[in-house]
């Protein structure tokens, strides 16, 4: 085949390279719904004829509302390879952002994955003067289902697609991402072919895993992170499955048994607590190896040979853990916010090794990435793809170009401008340093920082990852912009405080709220906060702080869906705690 240049390339490259019997593969009701790469590629073919006969021309926009499933891939190859234009939007977001991104894209048709979603599409609809009509992938009463487009495509000329597609070009906009953001209006990046093309191409000699392997997918697709690799696992042979939902996602895993899936650190965190809260209940020996096996991941060090001690906590502990999940697990890809290298250290050392990476929407997304070939280094997130470019500006801001970069902000010519400078670097909004031997640290986001009263700056998410190695510490937000020193809220780890009270024979109260007023527990985590401010000069350290009994959340919106902080929601929401730590005294 020649050159893959276009995103409807990939699955016909798979089906020349390497044909899978399971392409694609989604659950529904308990059964596994497969495709092949050949009904993959012969569905997605129907959807664009049928696309075609409503009417949908070149760079017509049809966005996709849905949770991940094989469906979502075939409405996107179908839109793509007529070189009309898809505009993957969150499920989580307000109907008012639905109104302006629909509005903004200039939406044609919409496709949605069930109820919820159509009702909230539906409730605008009337203010999108674009949008035409609405399809469902699950079946709905009185809204149109999305295999009434399949039978329509039959209808279709297989020659005329065929010339459609060698009219459209590598540079042709392929998709509009609609960054969620903390503050203001959504922005539109433009993402070509190429951008997307590029980024599986450089990401392909990192990815551990290749043909006959499975893989994981439970991340929004409608975010870049998650799009692009479920592209690269085509390119690569990979069979790809989609989990039922973020809760099931243990089962799924034991089901499956997948060589590799994607992860934000918020999850690995969460298995995490999950692993150490079932080797520590079973009490007596065991509970006391597998403390004694853990303490060993705390010191590992990539790349050198397993010493004595840790060869006998892989037999007694380590497979063990494996085992639970799949045991079959060889890569896990974090990406979206920084990785402790607590837990990174602990998921190499237990042999489900966990590569860090770093991007944006913009940069299509990956910029660098720790990996098997080029090398690991915890705390940071690995090096450059081959064919990115990184610089670190006088300022400290990171800033990027290749191919990868996007064609710009839709209809915003401003923003674009201000982003990327006259020589086509592109200014992430990221803090780093890059080490001689290539490898990229991210200390903080450029607008996070803030400044004390006292003139001082201080990064918060450095002090916060540094915090979070705490297993008291769940979640932690540092503050004090414009106040005399930084503070911090934070939510406490309640699974393992109750184990540890219970260990200790201290009784904390029985709800979170109860929790969070103990006197004891407050003195505990003020131990763990004197140990880390050590790290950290006087002006930085963290003076005083407050707890809070619920985690925040994207249900709750302090979090977007990547689970980054939306710092002023939280602190608009917690004021009162604000108000209490700097009150004067």
């Amino acid at each position: 085949m020649k050159d893959i240049k276009r995103l409807f390339d990939i699955p016909r490259y798979q089906l020349e390279k390497y044909p899978q019997e399971i392409c694609l593969a989604g659950k529904e009701n308990g059964k596994w719904n497969t495709y092949s790469t050949e009904e993959y590629i012969k569905q997605a073919n129907l959807m664009s004829h049928a696309l075609r006969k409503l009417g949908v021309g070149v760079q017509d926009k049809v966005a996709i509302v849905s949770n991940n499933r094989p469906e979502w891939n075939i409405v996107d190859m179908g839109t793509l390879q007529i070189g009309a234009v898809d505009v993957p939007v969150y499920s989580t977001i307000s109907e008012a952002d639905y109104k302006f991104i629909f509005n903004d894209a200039e939406v044609k048709y919409c496709f949605v994955s069930d109820q919820e979603l159509y009702n909230k599409v539906a409730a605008v609809k009337d203010e999108i003067p674009s949008l035409l009509e609405i399809f469902s992938f699950d079946k709905l009463p009185n809204v149109k289902h999305w295999t009434e487009l399949l039978e329509l495509g039959k209808e279709g000329d297989d020659k005329e697609l065929t010339e459609i597609q060698e009219g459209i070009v590598e540079t042709d906009l392929a998709t509009l991402i609609y960054t969620s953001g903390t503050t203001g209006l959504p922005k539109g990046v433009m993402l070509s072919h190429r951008n997307l093309v590029e980024n599986v191409k450089g990401s392909y000699p990192r990815l551990p895993v290749k043909d006959t392997s499975q893989g994981l997918s439970f991340l929004p697709l409608c975010h870049v992170y998650e799009r692009m690799i479920t592209y690269l696992y085509q390119y690569s042979g990979v069979s790809l499955y989609y989990a039922e939902s973020i809760e099931t996602i243990k089962d799924n895993i034991v089901e499956i048994k997948p060589h590799v899936f994607t992860a934000v650190p918020r999850l690995l965190e969460k298995v995490y607590d999950g692993i150490v809260k079932g080797g520590t209940e079973s009490g007596g020996l065991k509970a006391a190896i597998f403390k004694w096996a853990l303490g060993l991941t705390e010191t590992y060090e990539y790349g050198k040979h397993p010493s004595f001690q840790r060869k006998i906590a892989e037999k007694l502990v380590y497979s063990k853990i494996r085992a639970k999940l799949g045991g079959n697990i060889q890569a896990i890809a974090s990406g979206g916010a920084a990785l402790q290298p607590r837990l990174a250290r602990f998921y190499h050392a237990i042999g489900m090794p966990v590569y860090e990476g770093y991007g944006l929407t913009e940069t299509s997304p990956v910029i660098s990435v720790n990996a098997l070939d080029s090398g690991v280094r915890f705390g940071t997130v690995g090096k450059k793809l081959d064919n990115v470019e990184v610089m670190i500006a006088e300022d400290g801001e990171i800033c990027t170009k290749g191919p990868c970069l996007m064609m710009g902000y839709y209809k915003r010519k401003d923003l674009t401008d201000e982003v990327i400078d006259k020589d086509g670097w592109f200014h992430t909004g990221d803090i780093g340093e890059l080490s001689n031997d290539g490898f990229l640290k991210i200390t903080d986001r450029k607008k996070e920082m803030f400044k004390t009263s006292g003139g001082k700056y201080v990064a918060p998410q450095v002090l916060e990852n540094k915090f979070k190695e705490s297993q008291f510490i769940e979640q932690i937000m540092v503050i004090g912009e414009g106040y005399k020193h930084p503070s911090a809220l934070i939510v406490p780890a309640f699974e393992f405080i109750k184990s540890w009270a219970a260990e200790k024979g201290h009784d904390l109260g029985k709800t979170n709220d109860e929790i969070c007023k103990n006197e004891t527990l407050i003195a505990r985590i003020q131990q763990e906060v004197d140990k880390y401010n050590q790290n950290f000069g006087n002006w930085e350290q963290v003076k005083k702080f407050e707890l809070l009994p619920v985690e925040w959340s994207v249900e709750s919106g302090e979090l977007t869906p990547k689970l980054s902080f939306k710092r002023k929601v939280i602190l608009a929401n917690n004021q009162h705690l604000v108000d209490k730590i700097y009150a004067e005294k």
